[in-house]
Formats: C-alpha cells, structure tokens, sequence
C-alpha cells in the first residue's frame, strides 16, 4: 500500500476525510503498515526522507490524521492504514496569543502552524512542565487525539503578560492565567 506522503494524502481524499472539518479519526483503526520516514523537528518542521515536505496543503493534511496513542508513539492513520513517524518534541507550535475578555471571564486563543486556532479551556486546556535534561519551561495546549501544540518563546512570553497570582488552600500563592473559566497554573509564587 502507500509509503510516501503523496499516496497517503490521496488515501485520506478518496476517504472524504480531507473535506470540510477534522476526519473521523477515532473511528479509523487500521493494523500497524509499519514505520514511514517522517519526522517532525523540535521547529515544527515536517521532514521525509530527509527532505522538508514542500506542500504545505500535505502538511496541514497530515496535521488532522496525525495521533499520539498509549504507547507514546505518534502515527498517521487513514482508514486502511497506520504509519508510525518520529516527532522530536511537540507535533504543532502556537506561534500567537489572542485574548478575549479579562480576569476570571478571558479566554486565550492560540493559532498554531498548520492554521488551526486554540480557545484555551476545557476541551485543549494549558499545560507548563519542564524539559527533562534542563530547567526550561515547556508549555504545551493540549490539541486532540493526544496531541500537544508547544507555545514558541513569543506566544510564551506574550502568556506572561496575563499571568496573575492566585492563593492555595495551603497559603501559597500560584501564578497561573485564567481562560474559559478555568485557572491554569504556569509556576510558583514567593
């Protein structure tokens, strides 16, 4: 069956899945075809055999069949078929920060890479953990199907301008951003 970009992309046309909305990802579980030469860069760049994807329309494609699983791997899925592809960190930036509203009522929309625009709340709510190997901050909205956007150091910072300290039940404060009614929790106060 397929095994490079274009025939994939084809595969998920003939489905009807590149039409208007997101495919019916969840209800496609096909067998594992094996692993495909595609990596996606800390950078958010789209790699196949060691060459950039040049299509951008592939790109934003592979965005919507794209799905972490339980295993942590990240495939591309079609209805017939399932490829497993390298990620190095995030599968999607938000590179902009919008916000709407203020205090407790504002809610935070992020565009990410591939154009999709983020309202921060219940359904992708915001996430800040750190890197493993350093200190650095890594925060993440969380997209769909397991899948995380990682704010850029501008949409990042941009996030800090909305930070506000908050008071525990323990008495410590906690500085965080409020949207869609939610409190999302960025670090700790003095």
């Amino acid at each position: 069956m397929a095994h490079n970009p274009e025939s994939i992309a084809k595969q998920v046309e003939q489905s009807g899945g590149a039409g208007k909305g997101l495919p019916p990802l969840d209800k496609w579980h096909p067998e594992l075809s094996g692993d495909i030469d595609i990596r996606i860069t800390r950078d958010g760049q789209w790699v196949y055999n060691g060459e950039p994807l040049a299509r951008e329309a592939i790109v934003r494609l592979f965005s919507t069949i794209l799905r972490r699983e339980d295993d942590g791997d990240y495939y591309l899925v079609t209805p017939v078929e399932k490829w497993r592809i390298s990620v190095e960190d995030a599968p999607l930036l938000a590179h902009s920060l919008e916000v709407k509203g203020q205090g407790t009522d504002q809610t935070l929309y992020l565009t990410t890479n591939v154009g999709e625009t983020l309202a921060v709340g219940a359904e992708h709510p915001l996430a800040v953990g750190r890197y493993p190997d350093s200190d650095e901050p890594r925060p993440v909205v969380m997209v769909r199907h397991g899948l995380e956007a990682r704010l850029v150091t501008a949409a990042f910072y941009d996030l800090a301008d909305h930070v506000v300290e908050s008071m525990t039940d323990g008495d410590s404060s906690v500085l965080g951003v409020w949207s869609g009614g939610n409190f999302y929790e960025i670090g700790r106060g003095s």
